[in-house]
């Protein structure tokens, strides 16, 4: 019967826990401080964000309806410059493709002349009346 009535005390809640005061702003914020401290701790970043300096950046046209001031573009030759050199065609711009897909149009031009004189590229079918519809 002794330790029914042990365990029972010692069940019942403790009255110190609820007379105790919340903690004041000043310890309010030193908590939260501490707490930021080891997250950043734990959060490090361990690589460090940069440009590669050997990669060329272009620069991309302004809207079409802003306007600069004339001053400022006769100041800068360099912007005119570069603002031209982002209207060209890629052909023009790079010596190389930059993509897979510029690689299928790069060379434009026949890879062979086509003369009058070569037989085997100069085949010209007669007009017939079936051409007309297939």
């Amino acid at each position: 019967a002794d330790k029914r009535a042990q365990s029972q005390t010692t069940k019942q809640p403790n009255d110190n826990m609820a007379e105790k005061e919340k903690p004041s702003v000043v310890a309010q914020d030193a908590i939260h401080i501490e707490r930021i401290k080891k997250e950043e701790k734990l959060l490090k970043q361990h690589t460090k964000f940069h440009i590669n300096p050997f990669r060329k950046l272009h620069i991309l046209p302004d809207k079409p309806m802003s306007r600069r001031p004339p001053e400022e573009v006769s100041e800068n030759s360099d912007f005119i410059k570069e603002l031209h050199r982002a209207y060209l065609v890629p052909k023009k711009k790079y010596s190389t493709p930059q993509t897979e897909s510029q690689e299928i149009g790069w060379e434009s031009s026949p890879l062979v002349n086509k003369t009058k004189q070569g037989f085997s590229f100069n085949i010209y079918s007669k007009l017939s009346t079936l051409h007309f519809y297939f």
